[in-house]
């Protein structure tokens, strides 16, 4: 799946868990999800993001991620509870992930196009629930109708864009019984939200910089404006150069001589190759952003930073965005913000040698 909503849950027994959580604020435009006391006390209802009711177990100690984006959220919030990955870690990200989870065996995923879960794998691992995180669309929701109605495990669709994201850490939280934990990521989580969201709205439009993403080796995939790969760019100050006037962003290819009009003062890469593309007598040095030597490569370790997947690893790209966009703005430095995010999101102690592998390309 894409990316993440968040909504409130409530019981109808009339004992309200939004109200244990202090007021949860959810936006208006957000579909609620809620969840309700069954006849039996082993189950609960949950209303996911699209709307579907589905009956969960009271403790959930099994959970399978159905794409990528639900790993990372799982990884983060409950590690010891998922059961399989997507695709197996390479040797390089272990060290950056949770002891819990570093040999978990490799079940394909559900979403996407490359979606490789075999379903008698799926039912095998005995899972008390799957979870998707991320777009919630007519795809999404016949997948998770078809994969529930075949195998019987219970399937939740939790909606992942950033404005969503602390509801969902909450609402995921609660569904887990991981409440605490749930509220230590969301908090800061809203920390970080609104010294980003400071800076940037006291910052005059003028000196925003003007942003391109270049994909792969070649840098000619980018997201389009409005897209949940450049949400953060867009979020952190940058203006997105490309808008194709196509609805609900999405990838797109583009071509040099389009990267050469839209002339791009910034560039962030996810793609470590891109950088031979910076030879001299390459068109691309005709290109602002290379003429000044801001070409940044996203750190991807043992998530990127800017999507890859688009989930909760965006955090920290946001914060690392921010800082590179308006410098003069923060007092603290990206490796300390580096190093308290992976110590309370991945539970694990970054070396500065770590760090300093990390952030390559990335200042």
């Amino acid at each position: 799946m894409a990316q993440p909503q968040g909504s409130g849950l409530h019981k109808k027994s009339g004992f309200s868990l939004r109200q244990a959580a202090h007021g949860w604020l959810v936006a208006s435009a957000v579909t609620a999800l809620s969840v309700s006391s069954l006849a039996a006390a082993s189950a609960r209802e949950v209303i996911d993001s699209a709307g579907r009711k589905v009956q969960v177990p009271d403790r959930v100690e099994r959970v399978v991620a159905a794409g990528p984006p639900a790993s990372v959220l799982v990884v983060m919030l409950a590690p010891e509870k998922l059961v399989g990955w997507n695709l197996n870690p390479k040797e390089s990200e272990l060290a950056f992930l949770p002891s819990a989870v570093r040999k978990l065996p490799d079940i394909g995923r559900l979403t996407g196009r490359g979606g490789t879960a075999n379903l008698e794998v799926v039912m095998a691992a005995k899972p008390d629930l799957i979870l998707d995180f991320g777009s919630v669309n007519d795809t999404y929701v016949s997948l998770a109708d078809r994969v529930q109605a075949q195998t019987g495990i219970p399937y939740i669709l939790i909606g992942g864009r950033f404005d969503e994201t602390v509801m969902a850490l909450r609402t995921v939280g609660s569904i887990f019984g991981v409440a605490e934990r749930a509220k230590q990521l969301a908090d800061r989580t809203e920390t970080i939200f609104a010294e980003v969201e400071r800076v940037v709205r006291s910052t005059p439009v003028t000196q925003h910089p003007r942003v391109y993403l270049a994909r792969r080796a070649n840098g000619l995939e980018t997201g389009n404006r409005g897209s949940i790969n450049t949400e953060i760019i867009e979020r952190s100050g940058g203006v997105n150069v490309v808008d194709t006037g196509r609805e609900n962003g999405g990838l797109v290819n583009v071509s040099l001589e389009q990267i050469l009009q839209w002339n791009p003062d910034t560039i962030i890469t996810t793609d470590r190759n891109f950088t031979d593309q910076m030879k001299a007598g390459s068109p691309w040095t005709n290109v602002e952003a290379v003429r000044r030597g801001r070409v940044f490569l996203s750190p991807s370790l043992p998530y990127g930073w800017i999507d890859g997947p688009p989930s909760l690893n965006r955090i920290l790209g946001l914060q690392w965005l921010v800082r590179l966009f308006f410098p003069d703005r923060f007092q603290s430095d990206i490796r300390n913000e580096a190093r308290n995010f992976y110590k309370l999101f991945y539970q694990v102690d970054v070396t500065d040698a770590q760090l300093d592998g990390l952030l390559e390309g990335a200042k």
